[in-house]
């Protein structure tokens, strides 16, 4: 897998190619008290933490019989996260919390490249 847990955006107002690094994982319910699970990234060694909400993975369970792992939830953020920064939403931001409907976009998105991606045969 790993599209989005290592990779180079480019800031669409500074145009500036910024270099993004998945470090970790967080539960936000023991430490913010929030519905979601946290992704932290380092982005050109900044902190910025995506939130992606535990009744994003209910859902897509229900349409799809299928269950989102922890790499592929990494993915989700990650894809979020270069996506906000080439759209301009992103740096000077450290934290964006998606709605379920955002984050299944992503997941959609992140799916779709990763059917597109080439398997190496070694």
């Amino acid at each position: 897998m790993a599209l989005f847990d290592d990779f180079e955006a480019v800031d669409r107002w500074t145009k500036r190619k910024v270099h993004c690094f998945f470090e970790k994982q967080i539960v936000a319910i023991a430490t913010r008290h929030a519905d979601a699970v946290d992704y932290k990234f380092v982005v050109d060694g900044k902190p910025v933490w995506i939130a992606l909400p535990l009744p994003g993975w209910v859902e897509y369970k229900k349409r799809t019989g299928k269950t989102i792992t922890d790499p592929l939830a990494v993915e989700i953020a990650g894809h979020y996260l270069k996506t906000a920064l080439e759209s301009g939403e992103g740096l000077g931001r450290e934290m964006y919390s998606l709605s379920v409907d955002e984050m299944l976009l992503h997941l959609d998105a992140v799916v779709s490249d990763l059917e597109a991606t080439p398997v190496s045969q070694s």
